[in-house]
């Protein structure tokens, strides 16, 4: 398998209110996976400036948050403890849906040797998706981790993995266990 990352998108606490029952133990599995293969764990999460400068108020999403909302001192910008960074592991900042957006994941990547990166993350139509296709873009290989993955929409998560992403031939899809299995971690 060429050499892979795992990166694990925006779980951070204010995420966690919107995170489907059940998610969050399937995330963290995926991040034990990683750990357990030597797989180079990436931790992305949205970050903006203090002063929203980075959030132009034509963007939708982003333009209308309110004041320190998703800041460095936003208690809900956090990472959820149970996917906190060990020593090592890299944390990037984003300022928009895609984790590329607004930093040095790219070079960080590229620097590493990579070459293929695994998805998981919350929303499953956002950073996911948008990751996925800047990914493939760029000539990652792109495994998106089905149950690592949720919406707040089931269904829109369902359609995502199941009738989007596989019109992609350059992106593929395994749950957890299956991706453990290529990477030679059980249980």
């Amino acid at each position: 398998m060429p050499r892979t990352a795992l990166l694990l998108m925006d779980l951070q606490v204010a995420h966690a209110a919107h995170m489907p029952d059940g998610y969050l133990p399937r995330a963290v599995r995926a991040l034990h996976t990683a750990r357990a293969a030597g797989v180079p764990v990436i931790h992305v999460a949205l970050q903006l400036r203090a002063d929203h400068v980075d959030a132009h108020p034509r963007n939708k999403i982003f333009g209308a948050l309110p004041p320190g909302r998703y800041t460095a001192g936003d208690p809900g910008a956090a990472l959820v403890p149970e996917a906190a960074p060990v020593d090592g592991e890299i944390v990037v900042h984003k300022n928009r849906v895609s984790a590329f957006a607004g930093n040095d994941l790219r070079q960080l990547l590229d620097t590493r040797g990579i070459e293929h990166v695994a998805l998981a993350g919350v929303s499953t139509a956002g950073v996911v998706l948008a990751a996925a296709f800047q990914a493939a873009d760029l000539d990652y290989g792109v495994t998106v981790l089905s149950d690592a993955c949720a919406d707040s929409d089931p269904a829109l998560h369902d359609t995502v993995i199941g009738e989007v992403l596989i019109r992609r031939p350059d992106i593929g899809t395994a749950t957890v266990e299956e991706w453990g299995r290529l990477l030679g971690v059980t249980g």
